[in-house]
C-alpha cells in the first residue's frame, strides 16, 4: 500500500539521494473530520501529500516510513488540534504548533 506516496516504497524513501541522510519536513492542517499532510524533503520535493480522515491510526501509518528522517511534525494550531498532538506526541513524534495568524 502506497497511502499516496510519490516515492513508492519504504526502501525508494530511505535510498533516495543515493543513500545520504534525508530530512524530511511534516506539515498538518487539521480540519473538524479531515486533515491535509504534506511531507517534503530538504530540497522541497514533495514527498507525500493527501487528505485524510481524522483517524490517528491511518495518520500514523502514513507518517511511519518518513519516522527515521522526520525533523517533526508542524500543526495547525486550530480549533480541534488537541486530540491530534497529543496522539502524536503518545506516539513518540516531535511536534511544533503553528499559529495560522503569525504565518
Amino acid at each position: 500500500m502506497n497511502n499516496g506516496l510519490l516515492y513508492h516504497d519504504e526502501k525508494q524513501i530511505n535510498s533516495f539521494q543515493g543513500g545520504a541522510q534525508v530530512t524530511v519536513y511534516v506539515g498538518v492542517d487539521v480540519h473538524s473530520n479531515n486533515n491535509y499532510i504534506g511531507i517534503v524533503n530538504q530540497a522541497n520535493e514533495v514527498l507525500f501529500k493527501k487528505r485524510l480522515a481524522n483517524d490517528l491510526g491511518t495518520v500514523l501509518s502514513v507518517l511511519e516510513p518518513f519516522r527515521e528522517d522526520m525533523a517533526g511534525v508542524v500543526v495547525e494550531s486550530t480549533f480541534n488540534w488537541y486530540w491530534f498532538v497529543d496522539g502524536l506526541m503518545d506516539n513518540g513524534y516531535k511536534v511544533h504548533l503553528a499559529n495560522p495568524a503569525a504565518i
